[in-house]
This record gives structure tokens, C-alpha cells and sequence, in this order.
């Protein structure tokens, strides 16, 4: 399924869409210019009162005509706002102000833009807060914290002060937990799903959206972490049909920040087939207010050279395109139209979501995968003990490709994950970042958990962060970055809390697909020793590169 391709001339979004705090459909209606007279123009209004009206209430699957819309498998921009998500769960977060710091985690890692931020100056809040009704007033304004960060900062530099809030969308939160998870502040906690406090949460939700934008003058534009303050980020409106704490959700929804926060609404994805497809166009919802198509796991990569080329001839140039796939379509079979991509020198960016499984088709085994990793086609049995060849470096492969920006990183790494999507944006050549994407049904990990895998992945050598930029130099050594790796220069990292080393084994020891590589005193089997070492041996191969052994 895909939104309307082709941007109409004067903006790709130039035709109404609607605030994303309101709860209304984002249209994006074609410049008839640029239709093929067989190709009809996606009314966005009868989608919304028609379509997902029917599927709404049910009756759409049988009642709904097979019209030329759904023919042409159009779904307009943004519908997935209107998804009702608030029945999945039987608990949602709570917000303790008096805890918040303001950091932003929840807002960042929250893979379904179930939490949203806001700040405003004080008296700009007081004023708006009268037009809430009095019987509601102080529920709303308890959600406004005085954070040292919005607050006592700027009041210091005699500024006044801002008030910081988060809100919560029950309507797209599913109820994983990762916010509470990744808040080292206690400011939030799970409370179970009552009709007074589902009632409490849907006004507050209301009144928030309706509020207005932040006030810009109090974002900090050198913290990353903020960009999600401004309201031009969220391309990624939730209401995706992806499974509770999914890691692929939270690496998308910060791409798309990052790209909206230099560009707006004014480009376009190319996808590959997989996960990343299926939840974000289950008809009629679509959560992406940019246009986006998807293509075959093999032939992804050509298909964005192809919207590239013909961008380039109508004179958008200048608007990114990213090609998003997993493991099939840049690992495996996809490979070698990526491998053309990136040789042939396009000005398209590449996103790998790397689950290290074909999560799409339950959970097979890819060239992504580790050594030993228990996944269908390499089942763990008596002889052979999962998979045993060993996992293929996309990022070192890409590196060797002519004049092409390489970047590996994770969720957990906010800064570094934002410092790669605008490094990739602003190179003027093809970029693929690989991003690590914990599958939580796959992996055997919690659905609160995907940040902290993602983190135990990097701390363990089994997913390393590098940036490579051509930019930088003429030699491997000076373009090759592996900052924002614990212990750079050592084999593996020593926690300074515990004194104990951690390397790959802890990692493992702590997902459910390499559980059978233990026995009942905890002691891993020969294979995941040599997967170990494995993942120690690439490691060095990194440090070489950049110079560090």
C-alpha cells in the first residue's frame, strides 16, 4: 500500500493538511498537473467519512465498493491519526510532574507518538488555561512542570520562565512501558485503565491539542533530543499496526523528526517490503505525512533511483528521498540492487531497520543474523546449534563503495542516532545508516525493553555505532569514526559500577533466542563461544580501520 507518490508542483504537502493536534485525517490531495489522466485523484474527505468510517465501525471490509482508490492501493497521508489503540492495553503512564527533568526519553522513545511534548512561557500557559472550563482546570495545568531545563534556566538569564508538559494520546498508546522504562526521573509509572482516569487523560489530551504550538524561543536548537518540541517533526503521527515497544517504530519515528525538522513535509520514502510496510499500511491507516510507496524486497534500491531520477527532471532536486528496508532487502536479496544504488552515486538515502531476523515471515534467519541465533531455517537442535555462518557487516561493505556516507547506530544513542540521520541529509551523495531494531516477538525481550537492548547491543560489541564520512579525509582512518563506543580502545568494556567486564555472552544471556546456548548453571555452550569471539574478531577489524589498534 502506499500514500499518493507523486507531490503536487507547488509543495508536496501544499494541499491541506490539517494540525496534527487536532483529531482529523491528514489529507494530501495530487495536483491534477501531474495525474496521469488514468489515475484518479484520492478525494481525502469521502476516505475519511466513507472508508475509515466503515472500518471503524465494521462494516468496511464487506460493504465497502473495490473502487479505483483502492485499486490504485492509495491510502491518503496520515489516516492512521484517526486509529483507536486505547483497547489494546490494561494500563497506560501516568505523568508525575514534580519528578520531570524535561529530557525528552519518553517523548523520543516512545515508537507509537503516544507522548508529546510542549513548552510555553507562563503567562502565555495562564492565559490559555482560561479557556479550559474551570471543573477541569487543575487536572490540565498539573501537567505543566517547572523544569530546571525550561524554567529556572531561562529565568536566570532573566528570561521568564517556560512551562514543560507531556501528554499522553490514549488513543495511539499501546501500553509497552518503554517511557517508564527509559525515565531515570520516576516521573512516570503504568496505573491501570479506570473510566475515571481513561476520562482524565482523554480531556487532558484534548485540551493539550488544542493549546497551541511550543514556544520555540525556549528549544534549545543545539539539544537534538528537542527537535520533537516542534510541531514540524512529527511526520510520523502514530497509530501504526506495529507490536507494543517495537524497536522499528522508534528508529522510524526519529528518522522522520530528523528529516521534517530539516525539511518539513517536502520529500519522500521508497520502502521495501517487510515489517516496516505491512504495520504502516495496514488499509486504510497510514501514519506518514510525507508521500511513500513500497516495493519488493529486491528491488527497493532501484526503485528509488527511479524516483530520484524523475525528481531530479521536475526540478526537486533538493527534496531527500529515503529508501527504508530490513534485512532481506539490504542484507540478503536485495543486496545487490542496493550494492548498484550506492555505486552509482544517487543522491538517496538508505535505512536499514536491522532486526537480525526476517521478522515479516516469522522469524527466519538472515545473513544479519548472529552466530548461534536460534530463528526458523537455523532451529536450535542436538547437532546443529542455530545459525552457524557468521553475521555479514553492511556498514563495512558499504564503506568500501566509492564515495558513500556510512553510519551505524541505535535508539538508545539519541544524539548519535540524530548526528547520523543529518549527517547522511546534508552529504551530497548516497548514505546508509544501519540501525539496530530490536524485534521484541523475535529476540525474546520484553516490550519495554527495546532501548536498553539496543544499549546492551553497542556495550557488548554485538552492534557497534561508527559514522563514516567521505567529508572527513582521504583514508579509511580519517573518515572512520567509532566515538560514542564505551572503552574505544580496549577488546571489551569494564562497567565501572559492577567492575565486571561485559561482552557479547551478557548480551546474549539476556534474549530469548540464544537461551538454549545455556545450561542450568548459566554457562554458555562452545558455539556461543566462538560467536563471541566473532563478534570480538569484527570488532578489531573497526578498531584497525579507524586507526585505534
Amino acid at each position: 500500500m502506499s500514500t499518493t507518490a507523486l507531490p503536487p508542483k507547488t509543495g508536496m504537502n501544499s494541499a491541506s493538511h490539517r494540525d496534527p493536534y487536532n483529531n482529523n485525517c491528514y489529507g494530501t490531495l495530487l495536483d491534477s498537473d501531474y495525474i496521469p489522466v488514468n489515475l484518479p485523484v484520492l478525494d481525502v474527505n469521502d476516505f475519511n467519512e466513507r472508508i475509515i468510517a466503515g472500518y471503524e465501525d465494521g462494516s468496511g471490509p464487506g460493504d465497502l465498493p473495490a473502487d479505483l482508490s483502492t485499486a490504485r492501493s492509495l491510502i491518503p497521508a496520515g489516516t492512521a491519526a484517526l486509529r483507536d489503540f486505547s483497547y489494546v492495553a490494561p494500563e497506560i503512564p501516568l505523568y508525575i510532574t514534580e519528578n520531570c527533568t524535561g529530557c525528552m526519553d519518553c517523548v523520543t522513545e516512545c515508537p507509537d507518538t503516544a507522548i508529546l511534548g510542549k513548552v510555553l512561557a507562563e503567562s502565555d500557559l495562564n492565559t490559555r488555561l482560561e479557556d479550559v472550563p474551570e471543573e477541569d482546570r487543575a487536572s490540565f495545568e498539573y501537567q505543566w512542570s517547572k523544569t530546571r531545563k525550561y524554567y529556572d534556566g531561562p529565568q536566570k538569564k532573566g528570561k521568564e520562565g517556560g512551562r514543560f508538559a507531556i501528554i499522553i494520546d490514549p488513543s495511539k498508546c499501546k501500553g509497552c512501558a518503554e517511557c517508564v522504562t527509559v525515565c531515570d526521573d520516576l516521573a512516570l509509572k503504568m496505573v491501570a485503565k479506570t473510566d475515571e482516569t481513561m476520562e482524565d487523560i482523554r480531556k487532558n489530551h484534548r485540551y493539550f491539542k488544542q493549546i497551541g504550538p511550543s514556544d520555540e524561543s525556549y528549544i534549545n536548537e543545539n539539544l537534538l533530543v528537542d527537535m520533537m518540541l516542534k510541531e514540524r517533526t512529527h511526520v510520523y503521527v502514530g497509530g501504526a499496526g506495529s507490536c507494543a515497544g517495537c524497536g522499528e517504530g522508534t528508529a522510524l519515528r526519529m528518522m522522520c523528526s530528523a528529516t521534517g525538522l530539516k525539511y518539513g513535509n517536502e520529500w519522500g520514502i521508497v520502502a521495501a517490503t517487510g515489517c516496516n510496510t505491512v504495520y504502516t499500511s495496514t488499509y486504510p491507516y497510514n501514519p506518514y505525512l510525507v508521500p511513500w510507496t513500497n516495493s519488493l524486497f529486491e528491488n527497493a534500491a532501484a526503485d528509488a533511483i527511479g524516483v530520484r531520477l524523475r525528481w531530479d527532471q521536475l526540478g526537486w532536486a533538493e527534496k531527500p528521498i529515503w529508501c527504508i528496508g530490513g534485512d532481506g532487502a539490504m542484507f540478503d536479496i536485495g543486496f545487490q540492487s542496493l550494492s548498484r544504488l550506492l555505486a552509482s552515486g544517487q543522491n538517496v538515502k538508505v535505512f536499514v531497520l536491522d532486526t537480525q531476523v526476517y521478522s515479516n515471515t516469522g522469524g527466519q534467519a538472515s545473513t544479519s543474523s548472529y552466530t548461534g541465533q536460534n530463528a526458523k531455517m537455523s532451529f536450535h537442535g542436538k547437532k546443529i546449534q542455530g545459525k552457524t555462518e557468521a553475521r555479514k557487516e553492511i556498514a563495512q561493505i558499504a564503506m568500501m563503495h566509492p564515495r558513500t556516507f556510512v553510519a551505524q547506530t541505535t535508539c538508545a544513542h539519541m544524539n548519535h542516532f540524530y548526528k547520523c540521520v543529518l549527517g547522511a541529509l546534508e552529504f551530497d551523495g548516497p548514505a546508509v545508516i544501519n540501525c539496530y531494531t530490536t524485534c521484541q516477538p523475535e529476540h525474546g525481550v520484553a516490550d519495554n525493553m527495546a532501548t536498553d537492548q539496543a544499549r546492551l547491543a553497542v556495550d557488548t560489541r554485538a552492534f557497534p555505532l561508527l559514522i563514516f564520512d567521505p567529508r572527513k579525509g582521504n583514508t579509511i582512518k580519517t573518515r572512520l569514526s567509532l566515538q560514542g563506543n564505551p572503552a574505544v580502545k580496549e577488546d571489551w568494556w569494564t562497567n565501572p559500577k559492577t567492575k565486571e567486564v561485559v561482552d557479547f555472552i551478557d548480551f546474549c544471556r539476556s534474549e530469548g533466542r540464544f537461551s538454549k546456548h545455556f545450561d542450568k548453571d548459566g554457562n554458555p555452550s562452545e558455539v556461543l563461544q566462538q560467536s563471541k569471539a566473532e563478534r570480538l574478531e569484527n570488532w578489531h577489524s573497526l578498531q584497525e580501520l579507524a586507526g585505534l589498534r
